[in-house]
């Protein structure tokens, strides 16, 4: 039976794959410092008999060897997401990514595992010039860390496919949105809604333009790609993929609807600018042609995604405490 090994087990992503996995009958290894990670939402896990968690961190390659060793497959999701205060900690980018990212395939060479999956980022295409933008746009002059790291990280991975002949799958994501979503945008109107429904804050002007996509789509589409095999037979043993959906939003439009979703009336308050923050892309929206030939479609729209987002904020409002 395969036995899967997941970095960054108990954070968003990660831990909606790991019931998926399980799901399917998997046996999975959790792999997380629980710096940003819930326990809690290992809840339906820990019942399983197939499932392992084991507490470590990615920067310990000893640790993480041993963790890894009997491991078929690596699903990397360990990493540190705080783009827009990456300039307050500049080497925590390069630690817990870039670093990171090599000890995860070091672990790897040493116990002969040979295939993984990456979490990497659209924001690694910059201020892109062409949109929606493709896998093979140029890459622009990078505008944060968070991108410049998870870049390091795809070359490192993509340099132990060639050199090592490891199957690797990089997954370049728009914002992913759902159930046990604890950072972002969302998350950020949804408590400002709960302290003051009457007023709203919002970086930038509002115009900015970006793509979500559920986190269910993200993982179905994810495990669809790999279950085809398609990095076995591609140039260099390595394959990109964008994932998001056919279609963008306003920030304005994401503020509509969640106001509506509430049923409040805020007034809006803008600090300016087409940015939020130093390296806030205003305009990110990924071509995903070649993931929907290989028969995958996102499911749910933006605003479905919200609204589920949402939801599952009103029932576990612990969230909010714990950030």
């Amino acid at each position: 039976m395969e036995k899967i090994f997941i970095t960054g087990a108990a954070g968003f992503i990660g831990s909606n794959l790991v019931d998926r996995l399980l799901y399917d009958g998997k046996m999975v290894v959790g792999f997380d410092n629980f710096s940003t990670g819930q326990d809690e939402f290992f809840e339906s896990a820990h019942k399983n008999p197939k499932f392992k968690l084991i507490k470590g961190d990615c920067l310990d390659l000893p640790e993480l060897t041993k963790a890894m060793a009997g491991c078929d497959f690596i699903f990397h999701f360990a990493a540190n997401a705080d783009v827009r205060f990456g300039l307050d900690h500049p080497g925590k980018d390069f630690q817990q990514n870039a670093l990171a990212s090599f000890n995860v395939l070091e672990a790897m060479r040493i116990n002969g595992i040979k295939r993984i999956a990456f979490s990497s980022t659209g924001s690694v295409y910059g201020e892109a010039q062409i949109i929606p933008t493709p896998e093979n746009a140029p890459f622009p002059i990078q505008t944060s860390l968070y991108a410049a790291s998870k870049l390091a990280a795809e070359g490192f991975i993509h340099a132990y496919c060639e050199g090592y002949k490891f199957e690797g799958y990089i997954f370049r994501f728009v914002s992913i949105l759902g159930e046990r979503y604890t950072h972002g945008h969302v998350l950020d109107f949804y408590k400002q809604l709960l302290e003051h429904p009457e007023k709203l804050r919002i970086l930038g002007d509002g115009t900015q333009r970006k793509s979500y996509l559920y986190i269910g789509d993200c993982i179905e589409a994810m495990l669809h790609v790999i279950t085809l095999g398609t990095a076995k037979t591609a140039k260099h043993n390595v394959e990109f993929y964008n994932l998001g959906t056919e279609e963008f939003v306003q920030v304005n439009d994401s503020v509509r609807f969640i106001s509506a979703a509430l049923n409040v009336k805020p007034q809006l308050e803008y600090t300016g600018g087409n940015k939020g923050w130093v390296g806030d892309n205003p305009f990110i929206f990924l071509e995903t042609k070649k993931v929907r030939a290989t028969g995958w479609k996102a499911k749910l729209t933006i605003e479905q995604g919200i609204a589920r987002t949402l939801k599952w904020l009103q029932e576990n409002q612990w969230v909010l405490q714990r950030r």
